[in-house]
This record gives C-alpha cells, sequence and structure tokens, in this order.
C-alpha cells in the first residue's frame, strides 16, 4: 500500500511539472508598440498600391488608422499579430469613442470591432 501511495505521488508531481511547463511554455512575449514605419510597411503588405493620405497610431501602440482616399484601412492588434481591415473613412471617422477608446465596428466574424486607444478621434485635418 505505502508503495501505491509513493507513486501516486510521484505522478502527481510530474504531472503538475508538465501543466506547469505548458502554461509557461504559452505565454507570449510583449509585441513591441507599433511604429509609424511597422504601421505603414503591414499597410503596404496588406494593401499594395494604396497610398496613405494620414496615419494615426493607437496610444498604447496596439494599432493604427490610417485614410487612403474614401476607405480607412484599420490595423488592430489580435492575438500575436495584426488584422488588418478596410471600412468606409465615413464609417470610420463616425465611429464611437468611449474612455479613450475608438470602436470601429468591422462586421467581419474574425474581427468583429476594432477598438484602438486614441488621444483624439475623429483626427480635425479630414473632419468633415
Amino acid at each position: 500500500m505505502n508503495a501505491l501511495l509513493i507513486q501516486f505521488a510521484v505522478s502527481a508531481v510530474a504531472v503538475a511539472l508538465m501543466v506547469a511547463l505548458a502554461a509557461w511554455g504559452t505565454r507570449g512575449r510583449a509585441r513591441p508598440a507599433l511604429d509609424e514605419a511597422t504601421a505603414r510597411r503591414w499597410l503596404a503588405d496588406e494593401f499594395p498600391g494604396r497610398a496613405i493620405d494620414g496615419l494615426w497610431l493607437a496610444s498604447d501602440g496596439k494599432g493604427a488608422i490610417a485614410k487612403s482616399g474614401d476607405d480607412a484601412l484599420v490595423l488592430s492588434r489580435m492575438g500575436v499579430g495584426y488584422a488588418a481591415r478596410r471600412v468606409a473613412w465615413v464609417k470610420a471617422e463616425a465611429a464611437t469613442v468611449k474612455d479613450g477608446r475608438v470602436r470601429i465596428p468591422l462586421a467581419d466574424v474574425a474581427a468583429p470591432r476594432a477598438v484602438l486607444a486614441m488621444a483624439a478621434w475623429p483626427p480635425k485635418e479630414f473632419s468633415a
């Protein structure tokens, strides 16, 4: 009976170590804040040939909004990468702002909305 308890205890410790290792291994590294050059590179990759009339970075570095003609190109952090979506500029400009965060509905199952921390929205130079 004593041998069974020792075997059970060793097994329990081994399982606990495996769970701890799995939990530690799934922790992601913090991504660096999005800067203007990186945002422009992401937008150029996702929307080739689109001219950018203006670019606004989120204050926490987790996204950006760019104006390209009548469209808004939205980058928002989703998981370990960024989701890039195109919406009408009018829709992005009219997005709700609550607690210093702009909420732009994207109408996409994979990325239902972009929530970006912006100091001021909409930008004065492009407001209607």
